[in-house]
């Protein structure tokens, strides 16, 4: 039973750590780092509405807490000895 909980656990945090990377790579560069590098600069006069903008950054958090929670529960799991 814990072995499937952690297997399940696991794909939970795998498709989570994806989505983070892909949530955090649309949000609006903020500086002149590197999106400016890439192009960023350009694009962000176009940018959307602080409403989109928002809902990214509600988005991004709750999948940060999400993923966070995986991590914590497979290392209990896993120091437990599933």
């Amino acid at each position: 039973m814990t072995t499937a909980l952690v297997i399940g656990l696991s794909v939970l945090l795998t498709i989570t750590s994806v989505l983070l990377v892909v949530l955090i790579l649309l949000h609006r560069g903020k500086g002149g780092g590197l999106s400016d590098l890439f192009g960023g600069g350009v694009s962000s006069s176009i940018g959307g509405s602080s409403v989109a903008e928002k809902n990214l950054d509600r988005l991004t958090i709750g999948i940060g807490l999400v993923w966070t929670a995986c991590i914590v529960a497979v290392g209990l799991l896993v120091r437990t000895g599933s």
